[in-house]
């Protein structure tokens, strides 16, 4: 149960990572009971989750955690340069976004990107709820948005945030809408 909210709660490479170091352990006592007890089916089961854990352990506890350590390196190696200041692009899920009046109206879901020429169309911003339970999803255009490698900051207070139309659940516009407006499809 510890090693399935470890990956579940997907707080990053490292974390999930020993999600399946905690799963190999499991799976290896179950095995080691099968052999002792002459159950093959559990044994082989077993075997056959050890070798799907392992998998997931070298999948984030290397490639992954070396490609979020790769990113955070170039993020705070830009911090300390006269470069411009750096973040991941998957680094902006769960920031907070705060409001022109000081005030956290949100966190950060997703952001959407134009293909012609790779900047950011939108943000899409979830607020309210408890777990995905109950969240409102607005997209904010990136024109409405000051990116901060610790946060977001809208142009405008919370009352202009609210009155953004809601997003569709699966259904995303293909460009950021106003309020009072209708979304735009693909």
């Amino acid at each position: 149960m510890i090693a399935a909210m470890m990956t579940a709660a997907n707080l990053g490479a490292r974390v999930t990572g020993w999600g399946f170091v905690v799963f190999t352990l499991g799976s290896i006592c179950w095995s080691v009971v099968g052999l002792s007890t002459g159950q093959t089916n559990l044994l082989a089961t077993n075997g056959f989750l050890t070798l799907v854990n392992l998998i997931g352990i070298w999948r984030w506890l290397g490639r992954q955690r070396a490609y979020e350590d790769g990113g955070q390196s170039a993020s705070e190696a830009s911090r300390r340069s006269a470069l411009p200041t750096l973040f991941t692009a998957t680094g902006i899920t769960g920031l907070p976004v705060t409001a022109s009046d000081g005030e956290v109206v949100g966190t950060v879901v997703e952001a959407l990107v134009t293909c012609a020429d790779g900047t950011v169309s939108y943000v899409v911003i979830r607020s309210g709820g408890v777990g995905g339970i109950g969240e409102t999803l607005r997209a904010v255009a990136r024109s409405d948005l000051d990116f901060g490698c610790k946060g977001f900051t809208l142009h405008h207070e919370r009352t202009w945030f609210e009155a953004l139309p809601e997003l569709a659940d699966g259904d995303w516009p293909a460009a950021p809408q106003a309020a009072g407006t209708t979304p735009a499809r693909s």
